[in-house]
């Protein structure tokens, strides 16, 4: 009796291509609509429930090429493969952004965040504001920032998957 193995690369590929296409259209999204600094929840909640998505569907394809079985650990596998493609299409998109398409957003993003630190404690000495601004602007970097995009979207895939995992799990019979 002959078992069907589904490919994770191709599954991975396709789905983790759509995922990162998409999310990427939301971020032009939030870019034309001018809110792309101030990234509003309704924002984050559609980019998870794409991610969640994309997951799923490509939980359920492989579970369907692999004659209607799945594993916690492929599913997880999968699950993961696909988010790291996503990841790193999001991270290529954010650094040509970051450079071509708005080279201003650290200084926008920082004086948003010193106007929102002055909002918040208006008593704030200089020297300590200046410190947290010269901390913040170390993490806007682009190469701390793809190493936080890829880890983010790692660990949000591996939730997902290891929620979508346990709920599609079917794990194929044991010959004796």
């Amino acid at each position: 009796m002959e078992t069907q193995t589904a490919s994770v690369k191709k599954i991975a590929l396709n789905y983790g291509l759509l995922l990162g296409l998409a999310s990427i259209a939301l971020s032009v999204l939030t870019y034309v609509m001018g809110v792309h600094l101030e990234r509003p929840w309704w924002a984050s909640v559609l980019g998870i429930a794409i991610m969640v998505l994309f997951i799923v569907f490509g939980l359920k394809t492989f579970k369907k090429d692999n004659g209607g079985f799945l594993s916690l650990g492929e599913a997880l596998k999968v699950g993961l493969a696909i988010s790291l493609i996503a990841g790193i299409l999001g991270v290529i998109y954010n650094y040509l952004f970051m450079t071509v398409i708005e080279p201003d957003m650290v200084n926008q993003m920082l004086e948003m965040t010193r106007e929102q630190m002055l909002e918040q404690n208006p008593d704030m000495p200089d020297d300590q504001m200046e410190m947290a601004l010269g901390m913040t602007e170390k993490f806007m970097s682009p190469p701390i920032m793809a190493a936080i995009g890829i880890i983010f979207s790692l660990f949000l895939g591996f939730i997902i998957s290891l929620i979508a995992g346990l709920v599609m799990k079917q794990n194929r019979p044991e010959n004796y």
